[in-house]
């Protein structure tokens, strides 16, 4: 297990100042402590990793400047590596040892409704960094659970405008058998009518498969004009190779959890062409100068790649868009934990990385599927379809 801490490292070195000058220094502010809980290390991990460096460079940025009100941030970071019972026992640890002000992760729909249990108890604010629609809905049932990421529910919207469209009406889905794919599967059946769209196979595979042809051998004796892969990881690029390789040449559509530099980076040639669902860092710079989204995107992927040498990712952006709208929140009441999640609750036009956030006690995402864009892969980069 890894643990990570940021503390206020401003406020020491100036203490030690201090005291070389015989002045004894003002006690600092007692810090905030945030707690993180991400897939680091794992089939996960590139969901996991950038999400703990996000945050890194979040509060070495806030505690630079002087921290919260005067108060340093404290980063108390753990790795489930995907691991529900991992995940269960880091979020106990940073309630009942670390003295967490609130949590943010984790990187997984099954890992975030195993935490959920624990901070719904508790009474701590949690601010997933997963997709699945159930993490917050109904929201009467998640008082203190709130999401950044752009929902499956969202995800399906647009990829089914996309397809009918296109006129592609029948599909085959090809789902992951973590909780990401199960709510994927439920929200690609239960749209499928609304757009008019024909789900005529289903196939799942397993997190850490490394064939899927048997799968896709089923799908090829279908009237499917379409396949849809829901996962994430390394699978959903072996699913766009193992098409490849059976010369299966219908159209393969990803869900929002393939859209990184990484998927392309492990489907090669087999990815041109594959059409997803998208936050709008991928394509930021193809963005007009009106779009509020732009400035945001570009400065976090600046300071990412400034700091790390490599491009931010949709999913850092996740972590991005917690750590920041909960400092707002810490700003506004300090450390109080129901105050917090009042106004993190109270979130109105916050413009991040995933999209322009209003949160209300009916919604704790805030988000719309317009925070999402299509994109296609065109030779190793993603190409803005809309």
């Amino acid at each position: 297990m890894k643990v990570r801490a940021i503390i206020g490292v401003a406020a020491l070195v100036l203490a030690a100042v201090l005291t070389m000058g015989g002045v004894t220094p003002t006690p600092a502010a007692e810090p905030y402590v945030i707690g993180g809980i991400f897939s680091i290390t794992g089939p996960a991990s590139y969901l996991g990793d950038p999400e703990n460096k996000t945050m890194e460079l979040l509060a070495a940025e806030v505690n630079a400047k002087g921290g919260i009100k005067g108060h340093p941030v404290k980063l108390v970071i753990y790795d489930d590596e995907g691991d529900v019972t991992k995940a269960r026992l880091n979020a106990e640890k940073l309630i009942q040892k670390d003295k967490a002000v609130a949590i943010i992760g984790p990187s997984l729909t099954h890992t975030s409704m195993a935490v959920l249990e624990v901070t719904q108890k508790a009474k701590v604010p949690l601010i997933s960094c997963a997709a699945g629609v159930g993490i917050t809905a109904p929201a009467k049932d998640r008082v203190w659970t709130f999401k950044t990421p752009q929902t499956d529910a969202m995800a399906v919207n647009r990829i089914y405008q996309y397809l009918k469209k296109a006129g592609q009406t029948k599909v085959a889905i090809l789902t992951v058998s973590t909780g990401f794919g199960v709510s994927g599967k439920e929200q690609l059946l239960a749209q499928a009518k609304q757009f008019g769209i024909e789900v005529v196979a289903q196939e799942v595979f397993g997190e850490k498969d490394t064939d899927m042809t048997p799968q896709l051998t089923k799908i090829r004796g279908t009237a499917a004009q379409a396949v849809i892969c829901w996962g994430t990881g390394p699978a959903p690029a072996l699913v766009a190779k193992n098409m490849k390789q059976l010369g299966l040449k219908l159209p393969l559509v990803q869900s929002h959890g393939a859209a990184s530099k990484k998927f392309i980076e492990l489907a090669g040639d087999a990815g041109d062409g594959i059409v997803m669902p998208a936050g709008k860092l991928v394509v930021y710079k193809v963005l007009p100068d009106t779009d509020p989204q732009k400035a945001v995107c570009k400065d976090y992927d600046e300071k990412y790649q400034a700091k790390f040498k490599a491009p931010a990712s949709s999913f850092g952006g996740y972590a991005f868009d917690a750590f920041k709208m909960l400092a707002v929140a810490l700003e506004k009441v300090g450390a109080d934990k129901a105050k917090v999640r009042g106004e993190l609750e109270k979130t109105k036009n916050y413009v991040g990385v995933s999209g322009v956030f209003n949160m209300s006690p009916d919604d704790h995402n805030g988000l719309t599927p317009e925070a999402f864009v299509m994109v296609k892969i065109e030779k190793g980069d993603f190409k803005l379809l809309d």
